[in-house]
């Protein structure tokens, strides 16, 4: 065979998977129909979110699921014609989302999330990548003063129990800490276990090219011609066809191009999300900024600021809205002084999210040879290396650094 595995996929989770391999002694292929780093893992907020101890649940509060019905909210934005299409997976979204399934979903994530920023180290001082990271934390910003105290108190629980920083910063502290950020904040919870990324992009292809100067091979190919066939996967790429004993399909969003033919029915939908670059008018932030009221981020981005929505729910295909980046600018233009825009038009991204807030990760059990890796829920940056670590481990029979049974996808075949 021209390969021991072929890893399709070229974001953050398909590159890792590809280098943990690699380190294991297996020959690797990493195949996408883009080069590395260019589809989700382009265009995040650049957070190694250590902190995202508790997924982001369906929200309970009766006050929160008004403002959300209305359709005029930042941090959420829904197509009704989608609702069809998300109906089911929102229904079993909300039952996972009790707290008692949250904090079970919760125990089954700490292995990944706390070993997010080790892992990233390690890859990061291989390749040389410490220019793109910086281990300053992140800022999630208040405007009322009765939310920043709830806030407060469930943060520095969260931190007392998971062994994480937090400062409760005043609005005169935060505004003489960031003066980039002075518009409409009465102060601030300053995370500072997170590293943030100038350029998330750039890290994912920074990794890329790690695994090729170690021998790996990045081609450019069509994922949906995978076969299995007399114990080898086979799959088209531009330099023709390549076989390997093992294939993982680690596409994110686009995962179900692959699982759905081979028949698996893994509830796997995406969460659409927009960014855009502005030139600063005021003094750089030195981090990522969560305006934690209205649901956006802004992070410093090589010299520019990057402003990311939250949540759109829209079909994967739909054509582009700009609703939500524009109800974002209202709130994030005099809050950091946003200047104009840099580019030419929104970038549009898609969360993989599955709805019990757990990726799917290990083996197919109908097909031998074939892995799965995706479905990381706003966390594919974060633990991208986490995930890739964990598979390589799966597949090459070493002990496993976390318990691999909570990510099985035979849980959604019950």
């Amino acid at each position: 065979m021209d390969f021991d595995v072929i890893v399709l996929g070229g974001g953050i989770v398909g590159v890792s998977c590809a280098l943990h391999l690699q380190d294991r002694g297996r020959r690797v292929a990493l195949v996408d129909r883009r080069a590395p780093g260019e589809e989700t893992s382009f265009g995040n907020a650049g957070l190694i979110e250590r902190t995202a101890v508790v997924p982001y649940g369906f929200p309970r509060d009766l006050r929160t699921l008004m403002r959300f019905a209305k359709n005029r909210s930042t941090d959420l934005y829904w197509d009704y014609r989608a609702v069809p299409h998300f109906a089911t997976w929102l229904a079993r979204f909300w039952w996972e989302s009790s707290a008692e399934r949250l904090m079970a979903a919760a125990r089954d994530m700490l292995p990944l999330i706390e070993r997010s920023v080790t892992e990233h180290e390690r890859l990061i001082k291989r390749a040389e990548l410490q220019h793109l990271v910086r281990a300053t934390g992140w800022i999630d910003a208040y405007r009322t003063p009765a939310r920043l105290a709830r806030e407060a108190a469930v943060a520095e629980a969260t931190a007392g129990s998971y062994g994480l920083r937090v400062s409760v910063l005043d609005g005169a502290t935060l505004a003489a800490r960031e003066p980039g950020a002075v518009g409409g904040f009465c102060g601030a919870l300053h995370w500072q276990d997170p590293m943030s990324v100038v350029n998330p992009g750039a890290l994912t292809k920074g990794y890329a090219r790690l695994f090729e100067a170690s021998g790996g091979v990045v081609l450019t190919g069509d994922a949906a011609t995978l076969i299995g066939r007399a114990g080898a996967w086979t799959v088209q790429t531009t330099s023709g066809r390549i076989s390997a004993k093992e294939a993982v399909v680690a596409l994110g969003p686009w995962s179900d191009c692959v699982f759905a033919p081979l028949g698996y029915r893994i509830p796997l939908r995406v969460k659409r999300g927009y960014h855009m670059h502005y030139r600063p008018t005021r003094p750089m932030l030195s981090m990522p900024f969560v305006d934690a009221e209205q649901g956006y981020v802004v992070a410093p981005m090589e010299g520019r600021l990057r402003l990311t929505t939250g949540v759109e729910i829209a079909r994967r295909d739909a054509e582009p809205t700009g609703i939500q980046l524009g109800r974002a600018e209202r709130f994030a233009r005099p809050s950091f002084g946003l200047g104009e825009r840099l580019d030419g038009s929104p970038w549009l991204g898609l969360r993989p999210c599955t709805p019990d807030m757990r990726p799917v990760i290990g083996r197919a059990p109908r097909h031998t040879g074939l892995w799965f890796a995706f479905g990381h829920n706003h966390h594919g940056l974060t633990l991208g290396p986490a995930t890739g670590r964990l598979l390589a481990e799966m597949m090459t029979g070493e002990p496993t650094f976390a318990d691999p049974h909570p990510f099985r996808v035979e849980r959604f075949s019950r």
